[in-house]
């Protein structure tokens, strides 16, 4: 029966032997998978439509038995083995590639994860596909696409099931979901996201969200840790600004017990689904990581920080205070550890000399750009452009840029852009493509 329901493009595909190995663990998890999704999804695995389980850590109970992780394991594992074979979405050959070797890719897809950086990252996609005339996908209402709800392709202006979509770049804030998402872009599509260490996140977060309910009645970060059970209300639609952001962000559920079993089938679900993961902490390395796959150049992914606090909306946090964040965010903690890792091991591939010379030369570039765009760095208050104030959130100062006075013609575009707020800038760009 198994055999009957798996399509002639995976016995195509797969060698004999990994075919009959996939059909035993399938056939192991089909019981217990199908009360919780369409069960075709699984079996969806020729080039255009390959399952990466993104919804398993989140729909599966906590009482499967040890035979049942493993076997859940071993899936995860085999569509790993088989990514270069057959998965939609090429993988770089980092060390291999260089500008002359190479065609710039103009698909990609962003998931941008809240209070990772991915502001400054999302204006450097909005400038790469300004200036190259690309299309990107934008919401249908506000600036997200209905965050927190999961995404939909539906969600996406203009989107019709069956029709071409044409769409090269999606990077707004969602809740992933990959088998919508692979609805709306092309198959050849580049998938990269960013994490950051969670202790600084959820500071940044608290700051930023102290409005949410969760937050709302501490008195401050520690008041909160101390009394989660006290102020943490999961079945709120907002607390995902609460507890494992970024866990949340990916898809996955905040709330699933922590385990070295539900954390290897994270991991393992992620990595399957994209081909880079940046690093917050290692922003330029990352930038050059970015740059070599997407086979850009310097100018493409030269950047301001965006949605950035004062300095006095930053709070040192203790020792204690971090081992409670830690503990708190441990789905989180465990994700960033895991990809900081597999992040060095690329950079290794990469070579660390050539590394080191790349960031020399990116910040080299951003230092001199910088000084030709740039007057300051202030509070809202201060800006002279109001047109060019960022969106304010919580307790948290979001700085802007003055850009000098008398900048010439063919420098003035790029210099409003680069410090463009996110806001202003999607509106700019939904009028320039959509006509309003």
């Amino acid at each position: 029966m198994l055999y009957e329901q798996v399509p002639l493009c995976c016995i195509r595909k797969l060698q004999c032997l990994k075919m009959v190995c996939a059909a035993f663990i399938f056939l192991g998890i089909s019981m217990i998978s199908f009360q919780f999704y369409d069960m075709k999804l699984l079996y969806r695995c020729d080039e255009n439509h390959i399952s990466h389980l993104s919804w398993l850590p989140r729909e599966i109970g906590k009482n499967l038995s040890e035979t049942d992780w493993r076997e859940l394991l071993q899936m995860v594992n085999l569509w790993i083995m088989q990514k270069e074979d057959f998965s939609k979405k090429p993988i770089s050959k980092e060390a291999d590639t260089d500008w002359g070797s190479c065609n710039p890719r103009t698909n990609i897809f962003f998931l941008k994860i809240h209070k990772t950086g991915s502001s400054t990252i999302m204006n450097i996609l909005f400038r790469y596909g300004d200036f190259h005339n690309l299309l990107f996908a934008f919401p249908t209402e506000t600036h997200q696409f209905k965050y927190p709800a999961y995404f939909s392709a539906k969600y996406v202006k203009g989107f019709s099931s069956g029709k071409q979509q044409n769409i090269n770049i999606m990077c707004h804030h969602m809740r992933f979901s990959f088998t919508e998402v692979e609805e709306v872009m092309p198959k050849n599509t580049f998938y990269f996201t960013i994490l950051r260490n969670p202790v600084t996140l959820m500071e940044s977060a608290f700051s930023y969200y102290n409005h949410i309910t969760s937050f709302s009645k501490a008195t401050n970060l520690e008041d909160f840790l101390s009394k989660t059970s006290t102020f943490y209300q999961g079945e709120k639609q907002d607390s995902a600004y609460a507890k494992n952001l970024m866990t949340f962000d990916l898809g996955f559920n905040p709330n699933t017990p922590v385990s070295l079993k539900h954390s290897k089938l994270l991991w393992q679900a992620v990595n399957t689904m994209f081909d880079l993961v940046l690093i917050t902490e290692y922003f330029d390395e990352s930038l050059v990581l970015l740059k070599d796959a997407l086979c850009w150049t310097y100018d493409d992914v030269l950047s301001f920080p965006l949605n950035t606090r004062s300095n006095i909306s930053r709070h040192v946090l203790s020792v204690e205070t971090k081992e409670k964040i830690k503990s708190w965010n441990q789905l989180d903690w465990q994700l960033y550890i895991y990809f900081n890792h597999s992040f060095w091991n690329r950079v290794d591939r990469f070579g660390r000399e050539r590394m080191k010379n790349e960031v020399a030369e990116l910040r080299k570039r951003r230092v001199q750009l910088f000084e030709k765009c740039v007057d300051n760095q202030v509070e809202p208050s201060l800006l002279k452009n109001k047109a060019m104030v960022p969106y304010q959130s919580g307790s948290a100062k979001i700085l802007g840029y003055n850009l000098k006075s008398g900048l010439k013609n063919n420098d003035t575009l790029l210099c409003h852009r680069l410090v463009l707020p996110e806001i202003q800038y999607n509106d700019e760009l939904r009028k320039k493509q959509l006509g309003y």
